[in-house]
């Protein structure tokens, strides 16, 4: 079970950080900047944190605790990036960082206590307490761009309208055991 967690458990992150690249890639440089007011999060401000979190949770994560003492977690909710090349530079720095960090994992790994905050997680906890993390802020991202592009947005998954074409194809085919991610 413990070596498909982990193979699953890439390709589940894999998935998030395509539907961002997807994203991104329908924006531009002034539109990930947009915010709807004062209080809410710009694409980069989300993006900003995301990695932010990305660098302390896993650098060096199985052995210093999670939220490291450099993180300055308020200053990722000010929006800095000049624009989008410079915040998708950000953006594969902590996807780099946090594959880098999983992909070596044993499965007697994933047992092992660490720490976030002092709060001890195994390896699996951690694991799943990000990627709930990241999930919901890629939502954030995704559904901004949709909001910003308007008419002009492409589907990331099944457009609007098409799911019995796209379930009529699926069924056509003999069962398989694979990830959900493979044919994307």
């Amino acid at each position: 079970m413990t070596n498909s967690y982990l193979s699953s458990i890439l390709k589940q992150f894999e998935y998030y950080k395509s539907l961002g690249d997807k994203t991104f890639n329908q924006l531009t440089d002034e539109q990930i900047h947009w915010q709807y007011n004062n209080e809410s999060n710009s694409i980069t401000i989300i993006v900003k944190h995301i990695v932010g979190n990305m660098l302390s949770r896993w650098t060096n994560f199985l052995i210093e605790d999670g939220e490291k003492t450099w993180r300055k977690r308020d200053e990722e909710f000010e929006d800095t990036y000049k624009n989008k090349e410079e915040m998708l530079k950000a953006w594969e720095h902590g996807w780099d960082c946090l594959f880098n960090a999983l992909k070596p994992l044993d499965e007697v790994q994933l047992e092992q206590i660490i720490y976030i905050r002092n709060q001890g997680h195994t390896v699996t906890e951690a694991i799943n307490r990000q990627l709930a993390h990241y999930a919901y802020h890629v939502g954030q991202i995704v559904f901004l761009g949709k909001m910003i592009t308007d008419d002009h947005w492409k589907s990331l998954s099944i457009p609007k309208g098409t799911s019995k074409s796209y379930n009529q194809e699926k069924f056509a085919k003999d069962k398989a055991r694979k990830h959900f991610t493979d044919d994307l």
